[in-house]
C-alpha cells in the first residue's frame, strides 16, 4: 500500500489550510478531550465560554484513505505541521469553519493555536490529552447556537479535521528513507497485518 507524504508547496498560493471542520469521526482519530472515566465524549474546556480544544494535525500519523481505484495512507511531517499551522494564521483563516466538510458555518473561531513542545507541561496535558510532540493543537470558540446545541452538546461532533490543499511528495526508495520515515512505514505495515 502506498504511503504519501503531504507537503506545502511555498510557490503555490493555493496550498494551505482553508478551514477547520468539526466532525463526528476525525481522520486523525483523536477526539476533542478524553474524560477520566475513559468515556469518549466531546468535552468542552469551559461550558460558559463555549471553548473546544483538540488536535488539528498530528505529525507522522498514518491516515488511511481510499478513493475509487486505490487505498493508501497519507501523513504530515513535523515540518509540514509547523508550516501549515503558521500559514493558516498568517492567512487569516481562523474564522473559517465547516460542519463535516460539507457546510460552511459562521460563529466558530480558532482563539488559540500552539504546537506541543513538552511532554509534561503542555497545556493539552491539563485536559487529559496526551498528544505527541509537534502536534498542532487548537482551541475554538463556538458562538453558533445551532452548532453548540445540536452538534456539540449532543455528541454528534467529536473532533477537528483540517481542510486544505497540499502537494504530494514522491515516495522514496527504502534506502533513502529517514529513520522517522522507516518507523512510519513499519507502523503502517503493522496496521495492515
Amino acid at each position: 500500500m502506498n504511503i504519501i507524504e503531504l507537503i506545502l508547496d511555498e510557490n503555490d498560493e493555493l496550498n494551505g489550510i482553508e478551514a477547520i471542520s468539526v466532525v463526528e469521526n476525525p481522520a486523525i482519530e483523536e477526539n476533542f478531550i478524553f474524560l477520566k472515566a475513559e468515556e469518549v465524549k466531546l468535552a468542552e474546556v469551559d461550558k460558559e465560554k463555549r471553548i473546544l480544544m483538540g488536535a488539528a494535525l498530528i505529525p507522522n500519523k498514518p491516515i488511511y484513505r481510499k478513493n475509487k481505484e486505490e487505498e493508501f495512507y497519507i501523513f504530515f511531517s513535523k515540518e509540514t505541521v509547523v508550516q501549515a499551522s503558521q500559514l493558516y494564521l498568517k492567512s487569516g483563516k481562523q474564522g473559517n469553519a465547516t460542519l463535516e466538510h460539507q457546510k460552511d458555518i459562521k460563529g466558530m473561531t480558532v482563539v488559540e493555536s500552539w504546537l506541543v513542545e513538552d511532554e509534561v507541561h503542555d497545556k493539552s496535558r491539563k485536559y487529559g490529552l496526551n498528544m505527541p510532540l509537534g502536534t498542532w493543537m487548537v482551541s475554538m470558540k463556538v458562538d453558533n447556537d445551532e452548532i453548540w446545541n445540536d452538534y456539540v452538546k449532543t455528541g454528534k461532533v467529536k473532533g477537528f479535521s483540517i481542510e486544505g490543499y497540499f502537494a504530494d511528495k514522491v515516495a522514496m526508495p527504502e534506502t533513502e528513507l529517514s529513520a522517522d520515515d522507516k518507523l512510519l512505514k513499519n507502523i503502517i505495515e503493522i496496521l495492515n497485518a
